[in-house]
């Protein structure tokens, strides 16, 4: 046994020599969203998660947390209703209700600044 290994070496070294030989880890490279689907689908299927995420190199928290947005987006998608020929007619009315609260609130605030700064007259009785 070579007592001199790791000595004097940085991490990077000393963990290749703690390997015993085995496959060298390949560095990740990004994956795309269709490489993404194709392994949630693996695991929708019933491929084992461990054994999927081993082969594509990633953590089993990361392929599972794929699986789950990808099902919450599909299940959004469900929920989802068509678009409807009112629903411009709609949000222009409700924008249009928008202006008009606004538009009254200001000019209820306009009243009060000015009855605040010159109180109303004392009106006289008619008697």
């Amino acid at each position: 046994m070579d007592e001199n290994v790791g000595v004097g070496v940085g991490p990077a070294a000393r963990a290749h020599h703690a390997g015993g030989g085995g496959p060298t880890p390949v560095p990740r490279r990004r994956m795309s969203a269709g490489r993404k689907q194709e392994a949630v689908l693996r695991l929708l299927r019933g491929e084992d998660l461990e054994l999927v995420s081993r082969e594509l190199g990633v953590t089993a928290a990361e392929l599972s947390g794929w699986r789950d947005t990808f099902l919450a987006g599909g299940e959004a998608a469900l929920k989802t209703r068509p678009a409807d020929a009112r629903d411009g007619e709609i949000g222009r009315l409700k924008e249009k209700v928008g202006d008009l609260t606004m538009a009254n609130e200001l000019l209820g605030a306009k009243i009060e600044r000015m009855e605040t700064a010159r109180p109303l007259a004392q009106r006289r009785s008619r008697r």
